[in-house]
């Protein structure tokens, strides 16, 4: 007896679109790809460039803060706060804030892992894992350094790119510069 081969691809390939529950409210933000590696702890999305890049290229109603930090450097951990601040203040308005984590993957389980449980931080929190920095950086925002902290705040009518670490006032400004322009 030949079982058609046709009907079991289809059901396979169902079976595996499925959404996790580890994957929250990733998909929200990233379109879930082929390119995510896996997740930290469960929950925390590690992607390559490739598999978070659909992040920086957005065309929809929604502002999107996206900050690259990681915990070894003090500016960055300094500015947490402020975000989570203001992705509270703002969470009825379209703004969406993405936290990308930069720490190298020895660092995940021993400073990375117990940080973010610490924190609780409400924001999204996803970790890029691609040591071809010379190669993405540029294609986040063609003037940066690839120094952090570093915040992309954009929508799909402006773009606001800045290589430093924000005071609460400073962010939220930068954040209405460009969400007020929509």
């Amino acid at each position: 007896m030949r079982i058609p081969l046709f009907p079991l691809v289809v059901l396979l390939v169902v079976a595996g679109c499925k959404k996790t529950n580890n994957e929250d409210d990733a998909s929200e933000i990233l379109e879930v790809s082929m390119k995510e590696k896996a997740f930290l702890d469960g929950k925390i999305p590690v992607y390559d460039f490739a598999g978070i890049q659909p992040l920086f290229e957005k065309q929809n109603d929604t502002t999107y803060i996206v900050n690259f930090w990681a915990t070894w450097c003090e500016p960055c951990v300094a500015e947490l706060p402020y975000f989570e601040e203001l992705g509270e203040k703002y969470k009825d308005k379209a703004v969406k804030i993405v936290l990308v984590d930069l720490d190298d993957k020895r660092a995940w389980d021993n400073r990375l892992l117990p940080f973010l449980k610490k924190r609780q931080l409400k924001s999204k929190v996803v970790v890029l894992d691609d040591p071809k920095q010379n190669t993405w950086i540029p294609l986040v925002d063609e003037k940066w350094g690839g120094g952090i902290p570093a915040t992309l705040i954009y929508n799909k009518d402006k773009r606001h790119f800045n290589e430093q670490g924000f005071s609460y006032i400073e962010l939220e400004k930068a954040l209405l510069e460009v969400h007020q322009a929509k």
